[in-house]
């Protein structure tokens, strides 16, 4: 099938490219930064989503993993959000190959935490989702986010090597763990390859760390 990544240079997205070029797909990544991943079936744009003019032309996208992410940052509404809609209606629109959409959001999208622009593009990001989910369900097309909490990439490293800030982290967190790259590529493939019913959800993996908190006081 053919696979559009964006936020493919590096961390999740890089990860996810590669997952599924490893499974025989074609993947067309879009990053403000050079590619990082060589591969016969790999072709790259660089290119801002910001800016909806630039996006490139590409005909017959099947699979849509909207990954791109800035945090903490003056843009965080427009790239997380703003750009998140220039490429979505970039691609669905006279699209009659398209399967699955999945996003990127984060589980500040639902707590609310971290910082004030991020949280906001991320919830912003799940209500578009929904929007899309219902305009493409006639169509049989799967849209969906996923919110995660801690992923164990080069972006967290700040805080994975301050052993402080960390111990505090597993503190609220009650699997005492966070995800790694292996483990979002196997929901982002479920999501998108073997999920045909499932739409407009958005699906928290966190290790428990909004839910799973014991705060009942006797």
């Amino acid at each position: 099938m053919r696979v559009v990544v964006t936020g493919s240079s590096s961390g999740i997205g890089k990860a996810v490219a590669e997952m599924f070029l490893g499974k025989g797909h074609e993947v067309i990544g879009l990053d403000i930064n050079k590619s990082s991943i060589k591969d016969a079936n790999y072709t790259h744009y660089v290119v801002d989503i910001k800016n909806k003019e630039a996006l490139p032309e590409i005909n017959n996208v099947e699979i849509l993993f909207n990954n791109a992410g800035l945090q903490n940052s003056i843009d965080d509404i427009d790239n997380n959000l703003k750009g998140t809609i220039n490429v979505t209606e970039k691609y669905i629109n006279n699209n009659d190959a398209l399967k699955s959409i999945l996003f990127n959001a984060s589980a500040s999208s639902i707590s609310g935490s971290e910082f004030p622009l991020y949280a906001a593009s991320k919830a912003g990001v799940v209500g578009y989702m929904k929007n899309v989910a219902i305009r493409l369900a006639p169509k049989k097309v799967t849209v969906n986010a996923i919110s995660l909490g801690g992923v164990n990439t080069s972006l967290n490293d700040s805080v994975m090597n301050d052993k402080e800030k960390f111990a505090k982290i597993m503190d609220v967190t009650p699997m005492k763990k966070w995800m790694d790259l292996d483990e979002v590529c196997d929901w982002v493939y479920f999501m998108t390859c073997k999920n045909k019913s499932a739409s407009g959800q958005n699906i928290l993996i966190d290790n428990g760390e909004h839910d799973l908190n014991d705060r009942f006081v006797w």
